[in-house]
């Protein structure tokens, strides 16, 4: 595992929540994999969306690592929960609206589909999310479990912040604020995750 950008304190690693863990490549994360990085596992932290699809890799994972669901190396986050993209398109399937809501990104990723969150929104709280992470764990490795809308937002919101230099942007929110335009955000399809991939956040 690589290390992760210089003004993030921790290690930090996404995984998109998938229907079965380990798959057909053998454990997503394994203990020898820690092992090979130097990464000792009272050091992992597993922050996990609270709905049930994540809940359950999340605990996969766990059991994989032989860490207690139960115990404090695992915590529940309500930020890292999936997109709300409103009434119109929550019970749609994702292909026959995802043109629709991606143009909308495109000219403007402020914009919210209709009683829905924009791509601002998700932004907002994943920050909260990884700031709570900073604060409350100090040289740990992090695997976030979430849902393929807010991760491939929060690779592509991390992304930019590391590129960008300037004053007063020496901290993770202010180098956020910074970047948070339509222009870096409205990019963010380019980061997508299959179900049940995992990445180093970049």
């Amino acid at each position: 595992m690589m290390s992760t950008t210089s003004f993030l304190r921790n290690r930090c690693w996404v995984l998109r929540h998938g229907k079965s863990i380990p798959n057909e490549k053998g454990p997503i994360v394994s203990s020898m994999e820690l092992k090979e990085n130097n990464i000792p596992l009272e050091k992992v932290r597993i922050c996990y969306s609270p709905f049930s699809r994540t809940t359950h890799t999340a605990e996969v994972v766990a059991s994989v690592l032989n860490i207690p669901f139960e115990g404090a190396q695992c915590k529940v986050m309500e930020d890292l929960r999936e997109r709300y993209f409103g009434p119109s398109f929550e019970l749609e399937p994702h292909d026959k609206f995802a043109q629709e809501i991606c143009a909308l990104h495109e000219k403007d990723p402020s914009t919210r589909p209709e009683g829905g969150e924009s791509v601002y929104d998700i932004v907002a709280r994943l920050i909260r999310a990884l700031a709570t992470i900073e604060a409350q764990s100090k040289g740990c490795t992090i695997l976030i479990v979430s849902h393929g809308d807010p991760l491939q937002i929060l690779q592509t919101t991390v992304h930019a912040a590391k590129q960008h230099t300037g004053t007063g942007c020496d901290d993770l929110e202010s180098r956020i604020q910074a970047i948070r335009t339509p222009p870096i955000l409205s990019q963010h399809w380019k980061f997508a995750l299959l179900t049940g991939e995992l990445w180093s956040v970049i």
